[in-house]
């Protein structure tokens, strides 16, 4: 899951929110820092933190079950292959990376595309954080400090970049910023012309990638 599938439903409940965004918010500021002592703080007593924490807790426990669904592991298979065949140089991790995350932003351009308000409402909530209370708090759960957390609050309302998956072309641009953040090669213009049947694929199947596997 991405951001606005992990957070949709919690809008009601800002720190909460927040902490479904964590895990998300790391990968950008210093990939090495996880909030793995986040259980240790679901009942502390400033309830900011046992909120972000209990928010981290979602978005871990949405994620497990989200690749456990048989629509992810089908179409991230099918998107791998694709992006391989349309980059035939690239024999590594490029394409399972990008099969990857294309599914879960193109479930959010799915969602967002449905209810544009509830996005609008998403990022009013995120503003009106206060970026310090979530910067000490994560900073009590994670493995390695996150500096700048509280100055990269204010530019994540600001860029407001998740509306950008609702443009091809947009969309690229996005992806190539992650490329570079791990350090992979960036994607060709030329992979625009798949993004419309790869919307396809993910707007029929998105009820079951939100359907949490039966346990029974």
């Amino acid at each position: 899951m991405n951001y606005f599938a992990h957070g949709r439903r919690f809008l009601d409940r800002p720190y909460f929110l927040a902490g479904t965004a964590v895990p998300d918010w790391l990968n950008m500021i210093n990939r090495r820092s996880r909030p793995r002592r986040a259980k240790t703080f679901v009942s502390d007593s400033d309830p900011h933190v046992a909120s972000i924490a209990s928010g981290v807790l979602q978005h871990q426990l949405d994620d497990r079950w989200f690749h456990q669904t048989p629509a992810f592991k089908s179409l991230n298979w099918k998107f791998t292959v694709e992006i391989r065949d349309r980059l035939p140089s690239d024999n590594g991790f490029r394409p399972t990376f990008l099969g990857h995350i294309l599914v879960e932003l193109l479930l959010d351009a799915t969602l967002i595309q449905d209810n544009i308000e509830q996005l609008d409402r998403y990022y009013d909530v995120i503003e009106a954080l206060d970026p310090q209370i979530v910067a000490h708090a994560v900073n009590r759960m994670v493995t390695q400090p996150a500096e700048g957390l509280d100055l990269f609050l204010p530019r994540f309302s600001e860029e407001r970049f998740l509306y950008d998956y609702l443009e091809d072309g947009k969309l690229l641009w996005r992806l190539n910023q992650v490329m570079r953040r791990v350090k992979l090669p960036p994607l060709p213009d030329s992979l625009i012309a798949w993004f419309p049947v790869a919307r396809d694929e993910v707007r029929r199947h998105a009820t079951d990638l939100l359907t949490q596997p039966s346990t029974t």
